[in-house]
């Protein structure tokens, strides 16, 4: 029986066009070990990885006349030189280089002939570091059987490990009269399905993962009980272009934590987390960023984020993590950086006041490298929600807080892709990694051109709130 995708993965295939590519990715980026790394070792590496992610291997095929949904085929030329890139920037190397070559290889959309995933090995930082790019399509990732490429290449251990031995052969693809006697069997056999998969979409949310999973009932109950009114007017929404630009922002670990205590310290009354404190200078960010556009921000002025949150509740298996989504009105018209915070945190306690959320050991405690698979089903949660219900995605994972390694190079920076929305001109994704924080801004090139202005405003914003605490 052919390997079928869900209506929730076909439908980020269905939805993408020209302006707006579904895929999401991440910036990595290492010192390399005394002897260097070269292109060869990313390519072994990445072979050895794959071969415990089929689908890796494979690429879409559509059903003749689309009588059902697509299926998923071994990619019978398959060539990890095609997906696996290199490329180098010129000198100096500098950060603003590398965020214009992420925000032009992310406008391009992948070939849809082709197992829906690359890799760029990108040379020429400077101090002799090299980045890893990853672009991996949201049909692809869907927590179970693929997770999200930049979570395959990195682990605890230093070392190049044993090569795996490439015994794979693709299984012969299925003709097209195969694929459609498969697809009348399917209806034949189970006929609800047909009336299913025209709403699985909607209530198929729990596919996002074994590990990281989210209901359809919680769904539902957050936009009762968060999204009774269309989002606030923003100029976050508007018409957007095929292209991107892309802004990294690093800061310390130490710094929210810093903010979190204090402010806890003084209300012992309130709950604050370190994720309140990112959102908190965010909402600070974007109330600077929106006064220099001249825009006028009044006293209840709002921006209105969707977090993905993980959570569980008590009778939930502790062994399963689910992703929800919180509706969060960013106070971008509160003037004082300490009213901000204590703002965000009662609108975040308010919002998993039903549920328990995951601290940041149990999140970086999953297997592998998490937090580039979670960024990605949290899009994911995103895409399939209704922009009209908030002005842009805001995910933030907690990660490891120890070093992590591709092979022997030190993995000192993890920067997250996240893919704007039709009407959506920022998507913000943050990693924190080894005691920092790391911020990557996706935004429309033509509708945000002063996104790097929103990236200074963020760090002033925190540096505010570190200042009062």
């Amino acid at each position: 029986m052919a390997d079928r995708l869900t209506s929730l993965d076909a439908s980020f295939l269905y939805l993408e066009d020209a302006t707006t590519p579904m895929h999401v990715g991440s910036v990595m980026v290492f010192d390399p070990p005394a002897e260097g790394f070269e292109y060869d070792n990313i390519i072994d590496l990445v072979s050895n990885r794959i071969a415990y992610v089929p689908r890796y291997r494979q690429r879409v095929r559509h059903t003749p006349g689309r009588i059902s949904n697509p299926v998923w085929v071994d990619d019978q030329d398959f060539d990890i030189t095609y997906h696996v890139r290199r490329s180098a920037l010129p000198k100096p190397g500098n950060t603003a280089q590398l965020e214009e070559f992420v925000g032009r290889i992310q406008s391009r959309a992948l070939d849809r002939d082709r197992p829906l995933w690359e890799l760029y090995l990108v040379e020429g930082l400077e101090r002799g570091r090299f980045a890893i790019v990853t672009k991996t399509h949201q049909a692809l990732v869907d927590g179970v059987n693929a997770i999200d490429i930049g979570q395959v290449i990195v682990d605890s251990d230093a070392g190049r490990e044993d090569q795996i031995p490439h015994t794979w052969r693709a299984r012969p693809e299925p003709s097209a009269i195969e694929l459609v006697a498969d697809s009348i069997f399917s209806m034949l056999r189970s006929p609800g399905r047909v009336i299913r998969e025209g709403v699985e979409v909607l209530t198929d949310v729990h596919t996002l993962g074994r590990r990281v999973a989210g209901t359809a009932t919680d769904l539902l109950g957050v936009l009762a009980r968060s999204t009774a009114l269309r989002a606030p007017s923003s100029p976050l929404n508007a018409q957007v272009s095929g292209y991107r630009r892309y802004v990294m922002l690093e800061s310390k670990l130490a710094d929210y934590q810093k903010v979190r205590t204090r402010i806890t310290a003084d209300s012992s009354n309130e709950h604050v987390t370190v994720h309140d404190v990112v959102l908190a200078a965010v909402a600070g960010g974007l109330r600077a960023w929106l006064m220099s556009r001249g825009q006028a921000v009044d006293s209840g002025a709002t921006i209105r984020a969707m977090v993905p949150v993980s959570t569980h509740s008590v009778d939930d298996d502790p062994d399963q993590d689910q992703v929800t989504a919180c509706f969060i009105d960013l106070p971008v018209g509160e003037p004082n950086a300490r009213m901000r915070l204590h703002q965000v945190a009662y609108a975040m306690q308010q919002q998993v006041d039903s549920r328990t959320a995951v601290g940041a050991r149990s999140l970086s405690g999953l297997s592998g490298f998490a937090p580039p698979t979670l960024h990605s089903l949290g899009a994911r949660l995103g895409g399939v929600m209704s922009r009209r219900m908030f002005n842009l995605v805001i995910t933030n994972v907690p990660g490891p807080q120890h070093e992590l390694y591709a092979a022997d190079a030190e993995m000192i920076g993890s920067y997250p892709v996240i893919p704007i929305a039709k009407g959506q001109a920022l998507a913000i994704g943050l990693t924190s990694y080894n005691g920092k924080v790391f911020f990557g801004l996706t935004a429309d090139r033509d509708s945000m051109p002063d996104v790097e202005m929103l990236g200074q405003c963020v760090e002033e914003a925190l540096a505010e709130l570190v200042s009062e605490s």
